[in-house]
C-alpha cells in the first residue's frame, strides 16, 4: 500500500521550480515535490532514443536530433526546461534512458544497489533531484518506517565476521562499502510512490544538514520497457 503526496508528512509540495530549490528542509520534511500534470507525448520520445548501454545518457544534441510529432516536441521542450533550470541553478543534471541498473548480489544478506532502499551522502551541501518523465518510478519512506540495515543484528553479525578485523576499524568498514546507507522497511511501512513528471528534491546525508536523508529506491522496471529519468 502507498501514501498519497499529502499523507506523508516528510513531504512538501510546491508550485513552482524557485519554490522547489529555496524551501529548507525543517523538522520531518525531508522531501520537496514539485508537483506537476505533463502534457506531451515522452514515450515517442523514449521509443526513437537508441539504447547504448544499460543505462545510456542523453545529450541536448541527442534530444534536438530526434524527428517528433507535435506531442512528442511538447515533451522535448519540457525535457529541455527542466534541463537548463537545474543547470542555471548550479546543478549537474543527467538525463537517462534506463534498461535495469546494475545488481548487487555479492552477498546474500545485504545489497548496496539502488533497489534497496538507501540514503544518499555528500561530503558537501546538497540535495538529489529526481524526475521520471516514463516508465516504472520510485518509492520514498518515512525514516520512522525503516531500520538502517546495519543495526539489524544477524545482518550486524554477519557484517562482523566479514570485515574480520579490530572493533576500532569497523565503522570505517561500514561506510566505506556503503552498508551504513542501506534500510530495511518496518512491517508496517507505506511507501510513497514519487509518480510521473514530478520533479522532487531529497534531503541528502551531508555535513550540518538539519533533518534526516530522506530513504528512497529505484523501482524494478517494467519487462521491456525503459525509464527515462532526469537525475543530479
Amino acid at each position: 500500500m502507498h501514501h498519497t503526496f499529502f499523507e506523508n508528512k516528510q513531504i512538501e509540495v510546491v508550485s513552482t521550480f524557485s519554490e522547489l530549490l529555496g524551501k529548507n528542509f525543517k523538522g520531518n520534511t525531508n522531501a520537496l515535490c514539485w508537483k506537476r500534470n505533463l502534457v506531451g507525448d515522452f514515450e515517442e520520445i523514449v521509443n526513437k532514443l537508441q539504447l547504448k548501454q544499460n543505462i545510456t545518457e542523453i545529450s541536448v544534441e541527442n534530444l534536438l536530433s530526434l524527428e517528433l510529432s507535435e506531442k512528442g516536441n511538447m515533451a522535448r521542450e519540457i525535457i529541455l526546461n527542466d534541463l537548463q533550470l537545474l543547470t542555471d541553478s548550479g546543478a549537474s543534471p543527467s538525463l537517462n534512458l534506463l534498461k535495469n541498473y546494475e545488481r548487487d548480489d555479492e552477498f546474500d544478506f545485504i545489497s548496496t544497489d539502488v533497489y534497496s532502499y538507501h540514503v544518499d551522502r555528500s561530503p558537501i551541501e546538497t540535495s538529489t533531484f529526481l524526475c521520471t518523465y516514463f516508465g516504472t518510478t520510485s518509492d520514498i519512506l518515512p525514516n520512522h518506517q525503516a531500520v538502517q540495515k546495519i543495526l539489524i543484528p544477524e545482518i550486524r553479525k554477519k557484517l562482523r565476521k566479514l570485515h574480520g578485523s579490530s572493533e576500532e576499524s569497523f565503522e570505517a568498514f561500514l561506510q566505506e562499502n556503503y552498508f551504513d546507507l542501506h534500510y530495511e522497511p518496518t512491517p508496517d511501512a507505506k511507501p510513497t510512490n514519487l509518480g510521473t513528471g514530478n520533479i522532487w528534491r531529497l534531503s541528502v546525508d551531508h555535513p550540518n544538514n538539519p533533518v534526516l536523508p530522506c530513504i528512497h529506491r529505484a523501482p524494478v522496471e517494467n519487462s521491456g520497457e525503459y525509464r527515462l529519468l532526469l537525475i543530479c
